[in-house]
């Protein structure tokens, strides 16, 4: 059973060990946890089975673009699934590159090379939006079952 005591899952998706490694090390001082891949197919696997929070998506990736692992995600039935926040982090920073992500689906940008604080502030962010709406879910569903059991009495 989840808590809201969970810490935040980000699942860091970069064809490149040292981007993950810099990413991870950017990462280190936030309370959650990190996971890792390494081409489109590992991700789409990875984000089905542990439900990330947050995906850091590389775009130039093996088997896979980043680009389709968004679209991919983004049209996933399962809910969890295609509600996961995704932030795109590319070497790619022409216009059309952005306009390719947005009509994937990703929830934010950032080139590469990363800056650290650029990163976290984003990071930080995307993860209290989560949070928020997740806290949201929870009142509505509360709010809905308290509506059914009073008209059920009434």
């Amino acid at each position: 059973m989840e808590t809201t005591t969970d810490r935040p899952v980000i699942l860091i998706a970069d064809d490149h060990a040292q981007n993950v490694e810099l990413l991870e090390a950017y990462l280190s001082d936030l309370d959650c946890d990190i996971l890792t891949a390494f081409d489109g197919e590992e991700t789409l696997r990875v984000v089905r089975e542990r439900k990330p929070d947050l995906v850091l998506l590389d775009v130039m990736m093996p088997r896979v673009s980043g680009f389709e692992v968004c679209r991919t995600i983004r049209s996933d039935p399962d809910p969890t699934t295609s509600s996961t926040l995704i932030l795109i982090v590319t070497a790619l920073n022409e216009a059309a590159d952005f306009e390719r992500g947005v009509q994937a689906g990703t929830d934010d940008f950032l080139t590469k090379p990363v800056n650290k604080v650029e990163l976290l502030c984003r990071v930080k962010s995307l993860l209290r939006v989560r949070h928020l709406k997740d806290q949201l879910d929870r009142t509505l569903a509360y709010l809905s079952e308290v509506e059914a059991t009073s008209r059920g009495r009434g």
